[in-house]
């Protein structure tokens, strides 16, 4: 099996690599910086560090790797491959959507057989949404192949894989630690032809209701967790995990977001709760080192109308569910100070210049008149004793 993988970054290489080694792949992967693309065409591959109860390691064979820019080598390598994924972030989907379109444009020329490319972004409906991305850059002619002969899978990435520090990248540029947990649910109905056989791969029909659950329960305590463990001055996520208070306002939260969930999707109430368990077994992982700060970061983004925070409690009031101890995460949000943080600190800009309930509305997206536009703009002044604008 010949496996492009663009993006060679936290979940590049610490999740897909590991997944498609497993399976005994042929691994290319498109990088756009170069120290990395260096680095693993020099050592021919890179080991993953596994933490958690102990530490093993594991070692990803590399068969090339290309950078992002060469984009006649990307494409030759994209309509050789018998399976293509990405993990880049959603903001750089339109560029590897012009990458992808180029590569199918070879390989419909040379009429290989279908492709399956595994969409491993943090946005919902992440294959949809590249593929949309990838036909505009096709000719129109070429769009009813693209139906027939590419499939693209929505994924559901779980795996923590914490951000090197700037010093372990200095002493190894290919540094990466991981969790156990190695998972990844894709979306069965969202492949073409023969699906890749890779050890890990959990293929489901009911990828949306995987999609909100990984939205409004792992990633919502997360960031709980975060918030919340800033506000106590907590320097790692295991630390704010195992705050009694965090952990019961969090706790609280998910039990909100659990019970909207089982009403949405008809989830099993014993395993949802002994997913929410698992989750705080994770959170709690010391090998990790994983900071409260990283976590945390870029609170604007992840207030947004539809993101973990505001579309959790969007999700319990949709079944008249109070969302209480969501809103104290949202309030915790709302309050992130970190001075490092760039959007942290606009946020704060913006609070003290235009008041707690303009920002709700631009950055949360609550109209002013809606109920929980107006409890989170309460909550959070009676947090800040009355001093917030």
């Amino acid at each position: 099996m010949n496996a492009t993988i663009i993006g060679a970054g936290n979940i590049g290489r610490g999740f897909l690599g590991q997944l498609f080694a497993e399976a005994g792949a042929a691994i290319t992967f498109v990088e756009l910086d170069e120290t990395i693309v260096i680095a693993l065409n020099k050592r021919g591959g890179y080991d993953i560090r596994i933490v958690g109860n102990g530490e093993t390691t594991f070692h990803v064979p590399v068969e090339r790797a290309i950078r992002a820019d060469d984009a006649e080598a990307v494409a030759a390598s994209l309509a050789s491959a018998d399976v293509a994924a990405t993990a880049v972030g959603a903001r750089a989907l339109p560029a590897v959507a012009a990458l992808i379109a180029a590569g199918l444009a070879l390989r419909f020329e040379q009429s290989t057989p279908a492709l399956n490319v595994v969409v491993c972004e943090n946005v919902l409906h992440s294959g949809p949404h590249l593929a949309s991305l990838v036909e505009d850059h096709l000719e129109d002619e070429l769009a009813p192949r693209l139906r027939r002969k590419v499939g693209f899978a929505t994924s559901v990435v779980s795996r923590m894989v914490p951000t090197p520090t700037a010093q372990q990248r200095r002493a190894d540029p290919l540094a990466i630690a991981v969790e156990p947990y190695c998972i990844l649910p894709v979306d069965a109905p969202g492949f073409v032809g023969e699906r890749p056989v890779v050890p890990g791969f959990r293929y489901v029909n009911n990828i949306d209701a995987l999609e909100d659950q990984k939205a409004y329960t792992h990633n919502a305590g997360h960031a709980m967790v975060a918030y919340l463990g800033h506000l106590r001055r907590h320097t790692y996520i295991w630390q704010a995990t195992e705050d009694a208070d965090v952990r019961t306002t969090v706790d609280g939260a998910l039990d909100e977001t659990s019970q909207a969930l089982i009403m949405r999707h008809g989830f099993d109430p014993a395993e949802q709760q002994k997913h929410v368990d698992d989750l705080f077994g994770r959170y709690r992982n010391r090998g990790l080192g994983d900071t409260v700060a990283r976590v945390a970061r870029q609170p604007i983004r992840k207030l947004g109308r539809d993101g973990r925070l505001i579309g959790s409690a969007l999700l319990a009031l949709e079944y008249d569910i109070a969302p209480t101890r969501i809103i104290d995460g949202i309030v915790a949000a709302l309050r992130y100070d970190e001075p490092t943080d760039q959007e942290a600190a606009k946020l704060q800009t913006m609070i003290a210049q235009r008041g707690i309930g303009a920002v709700v509305g631009e950055v949360c997206g609550l109209d002013q008149n809606e109920w929980l536009a107006g409890e989170i703009a309460t909550r959070y002044r009676d947090a800040t004793k009355g001093t917030a604008p």
